[in-house]
């Protein structure tokens, strides 16, 4: 038996769903690696003594470890496994700073569909907000992703 997608198909979508992704803890380690893979060795994320001269006091993640976070955190839903051809678009609006030991998670809400001049796919828009553990908005944005149809 060969695999099977368990991702949503376009139709499958509803304006107005919301979906909620399991929380992760950011870490300083988190945050060295990214500094690493990205080569953003800012010092507002690698220098806790710069990091206290700013409105911060201290040293923060970086906004976009952040998205490739809730990135993740999508992904591990399910809802998207085998069934997206391509994430189209992302815009983004960092609304708050991560600090370590922050725990956040991603919620999705189905903000439109659209349909395509190709019967296999279907363009879906999702609002997203990464929440910290106050519930508090530290990014939010949009998600537009070329789905399969069923």
């Amino acid at each position: 038996m060969g695999y099977k997608p368990r991702g949503l198909v376009f139709e499958q979508f509803n304006v107005g769903d919301v979906f909620v992704c399991q929380a992760r803890t950011v870490t300083e380690t988190d945050t060295v690696n990214f500094a690493g893979v990205s080569g953003d060795y800012n010092p507002l994320h690698t220098d806790q003594e710069f990091g206290k001269t700013t409105p911060f006091e201290g040293r923060i993640a970086h906004g976009v470890l952040g998205l490739a976070i809730a990135t993740g955190q999508a992904n591990q839903l399910g809802i998207f496994e085998g069934t997206t051809i391509a994430l189209m678009m992302q815009t983004v609006k960092y609304t708050g700073a991560v600090r370590f030991g922050d725990t956040i998670h991603l919620e999705l809400k189905v903000a439109e569909k659209k349909e395509t001049s190709k019967a296999d796919r279907g363009i879906v828009i999702f609002d997203t907000f990464v929440l910290n553990q106050s519930g508090k908005s530290v990014i939010e944005g949009q998600w537009t992703c070329m789905m399969k149809r069923g």
